[in-house]
């Protein structure tokens, strides 16, 4: 003999419904979406840190050869390519999502996308300045035209 369950029981077990699993599926994919942003953010300060170091290193590097080869030497930078080109080195690309600007003297901008900054013999320079831009975050790289010296100025905080 085989007894059946009332058909009340049955409809009674227990366990999640579809609307509370959908809802604190939500909750998760928001969540880990904030996460995400979160972690990509400090990421790109890293990256956009490292990025500024590096243009400060290469443009001490241009200076050098300036007065090592006692030949002017140019710094490039490529705007629309986000790119910079120290003399004998390969070109670099930024890292995503990073911004380059160049303020130079109108004599050495070639295109409205394409610059750089001269340096000459004795160490001096034509000047600029390269700003590097993440979201709100700016660093700025300065080129003093007396001294050709690059220094970097990072953001508060």
């Amino acid at each position: 003999m085989h007894i059946h369950p009332p058909v009340q029981a049955a409809s009674r077990q227990r366990g999640f419904t579809l609307v509370e699993l959908v809802v604190v599926l939500v909750i998760v994919a928001l969540v880990m979406g904030l996460v995400a942003t979160s972690l990509s953010r400090s990421i790109s300060g890293a990256e956009q840190r490292q990025a500024a170091r590096k243009i400060v290193a290469a443009l001490s590097y241009t200076r050098t050869q300036a007065i090592l080869k006692k030949d002017e030497m140019r710094f490039e930078v490529n705007v629309d390519e986000r790119s910079y080109l120290a003399p004998g080195r390969k070109s670099v690309q930024l890292p995503e999502g990073i911004e380059i600007q160049l303020t130079t003297a109108r004599s050495e901008m070639m295109s409205d996308q394409v610059g750089g900054i001269r340096f000459f013999p004795d160490g001096g320079s034509t000047g600029g300045r390269v700003d590097l831009s993440v979201n709100d975050r700016l660093y700025v790289v300065n080129v003093a035209w007396l001294t050709g010296e690059a220094s970097l100025e990072m953001p508060e905080g």
